[in-house]
């Protein structure tokens, strides 16, 4: 009888430790919460191209394009605007669906992406634009910022002139969607593909008063995304088209050169991924973690997928599976509580959601 009863309290003991296990795994990640579908708005077509960032206060905005008349691309597309929302408490709540930029028909913006100057406060969107109606074909390049956290926005400037050369004005070219990056010396780079060509980065050393083009060409490469690794160099991380695995290209020269190599751990299926760097502390050590996304199959767009690398690249981790199903494209910030935010394409471009995980979740095994 006295072991029947140990045996007992040893199955209700191990019931709640289960119940806790549980507990703990659900609040280190946060429900799916969709921000845009077109089931919310029944003209647009769809939503599409994610792009979300931390302003300095800590306030989320994530930006889509809405995509009206039909879900096809810029070249085809002659109603896109680009729409946000705003969360200030960690991506828990959000504002309604706020349309910032909106060009009569025949004109769309389209592919935004995001950089906050950190010394400014100042956030950058940038997006493409084409009038199919005067100038079908021809891809411009826009930026618009905002000085109070993504409340307001200026009037659109044109930057083609000084991010591309005079000889691509007809060239198939766009500023990748998601997100840039602002160097520890303050320096702000983003990427550009010229699909002809290849990619491309652009940069401003005045907070964006002025841009200019590093006409030093990556190749192979579509789109990408710039970080800076521990030591201070740069990595472009690339999608390229039918090969099944990422392209990674590093410089030690500021962007002068470059060298280039596949890596096989960071299979792709052809689509825009995320990468971003993430400072922790341990045990009173800082240290460099790169964090990952992208829908990790070799050939179709799903399996929304977060690895980690602890050594600037070289090695990455297997990987924490976020969504199994159909997925595409992401962005991927810190919050300001220190978690990780995702915000990704989700079930064959009908929705674009967004997630939130610790660190400490995305780095168990």
């Amino acid at each position: 009888m006295k072991l029947n009863i140990l045996l007992f309290f040893s199955f209700v003991q191990l019931a709640i430790d289960g119940q806790n296990n549980l507990i703990n795994h659900v609040s280190d990640i946060s429900p799916q919460i969709s921000l845009f579908s077109k089931n919310y708005s029944p003209n647009v077509s769809c939503y599409r191209i994610p792009s979300m960032i931390t302003a300095v206060n800590g306030d989320l905005i994530a930006a889509v394009d809405e995509r009206v008349t039909s879900c096809g691309d810029l070249k085809w597309n002659d109603d896109i605007n680009i729409v946000i929302r705003r969360s200030r408490d960690n991506g828990n709540t959000w504002s309604g669906i706020e349309k910032i930029i909106d060009f009569p028909l025949g004109q769309s913006a389209s592919d935004p992406s995001m950089i906050v100057d950190k010394t400014t406060g100042q956030i950058f969107l940038f997006y493409n634009f084409m009038d199919l109606n005067i100038k079908r074909n021809v891809y411009f390049h826009h930026v618009i910022t905002s000085k109070d956290n993504g409340l307001t926005w200026s009037r659109p400037k044109d930057i083609t002139a000084q991010i591309t050369l005079p000889n691509w004005s007809n060239d198939f070219k766009f500023i990748t969607s998601g997100r840039g990056i602002q160097t520890t010396k303050g320096t702000l780079l983003h990427s550009l593909v010229n699909i002809e060509k290849g990619t491309y980065l652009f940069g401003s050393d005045d907070h964006g008063q002025s841009w200019y083009l590093l006409n030093t060409a990556i190749n192979p490469g579509d789109e990408s995304k710039i970080v800076q690794l521990s030591d201070g160099n740069l990595m472009v991380n690339s999608r390229v088209n039918n090969l099944g695995y990422r392209y990674v290209h590093k410089s030690v020269d500021n962007g002068k050169t470059w060298s280039s190599n596949s890596d096989s751990s960071l299979i792709d299926p052809s689509c825009n991924a995320s990468i971003i760097n993430h400072t922790i502390t341990s045990h009173g050590i800082r240290e460099n973690v790169l964090i990952f996304a992208n829908a990790n199959s070799k050939t179709t767009r799903e399996n929304m997928t977060i690895k980690l690398s602890f050594d600037d690249g070289v090695t990455w981790t297997e990987g924490k599976t976020i969504y199994e199903g159909k997925s595409a494209y992401s962005s991927l910030c810190i919050l300001k509580n220190g978690n990780i935010g995702l915000f990704f394409e989700k079930n064959d471009y009908q929705e674009c959601t967004f997630v939130s995980f610790s660190f400490d979740w995305l780095s168990q095994k």
